[in-house]
């Protein structure tokens, strides 16, 4: 009857969370939550949610995105807010729209990501971003089920570049942080692809491993670089259905 679209997070010690471990909790936050589900039909039903381009474990996020599909109408607002309260910090639930439009997957295009690379001097870094950039081909390998695959992750690099500290998160040794923005292709090129490119033209080897956060994921605006909300087309299709009948407010479910 109705289809909500969802974003997420994966914040602080929650980043380490599996998207198996997240499948649980958001099904327990269901269920909680006295949410009217639609289920699966079959000899083990299933709630009908559908998973899009989950990150990986150990990575943050800020812009994870998944749809269910409901037997009664609800407002997006108010189910937000009920399964936000069921998840666990770190787990939160930030924006709900109805699924007004199709193909939510075909407009993840591109991923914005930040590296923070603690122990690494900025000026390296920077200097490093600049042999990446300036290179026609970066060459990496990545260990597969198949054996060790090489592959050129040059071509799906939008944008990489340094970024400073902000002055609130001071810290007792050197820190860059870079902004990625990535096309999402095949192979995958990840953000630790992008690393190990760094480290294959520039020798730009992190002390320690990189903490890295997706900051936005969308569609890639070719012209400009950005990265575009892919809830706004629900969210344009709802206010102008508003706007073609005035009484849409007073017809909307609790």
């Amino acid at each position: 009857m109705q289809r909500i679209r969802l974003r997420y997070t994966k914040r602080g010690r929650l980043r380490f969370t599996s998207h198996r471990d997240f499948q649980r909790a958001f099904e327990r936050a269901l269920r909680r939550a006295e949410v009217p589900m639609a289920y699966s039909a079959g000899f083990t039903p299933h709630p009908k949610v559908s998973y899009a381009n989950a990150a990986a474990t150990g990575t943050g996020s800020e812009a994870e995105y998944l749809e269910i599909a409901l037997t009664a109408a609800r407002d997006p607002e108010k189910l937000r807010l009920l399964l936000d309260e069921s998840m666990p910090t770190g787990l939160d639930i930030v924006d709900a729209v109805e699924a007004r439009t199709s193909g939510l997957a075909d407009r993840l295009t591109a991923s914005v990501w930040e590296l923070r690379l603690v122990g690494v001097d900025p000026a390296e870094a920077e200097s490093a971003v600049a042999a990446f950039n300036s290179a026609e081909a970066v060459e990496v390998q990545r260990m597969t089920k198949n054996g060790v695959r090489t592959f050129d992750a040059r071509p799906a690099v939008v944008q990489l570049e340094t970024h400073s500290e902000p002055a609130d998160r001071p810290t007792d040794q050197p820190c860059a942080i870079l902004r990625l923005v990535v096309r999402h292709v095949t192979p995958a090129v990840r953000p630790d692809d992008v690393l190990s490119g760094l480290r294959a033209v520039a020798d730009l080897a992190p002390p320690v491993p990189a903490a890295v956060t997706r900051l936005a994921q969308g569609l890639l605006d070719e012209e400009t670089g950005t990265v575009t909300d892919p809830l706004a087309p629900d969210r344009e299709a709802a206010e102008a259905f508003s706007s073609a009948d005035p009484t849409a407010a007073a017809k909307a479910p609790a």
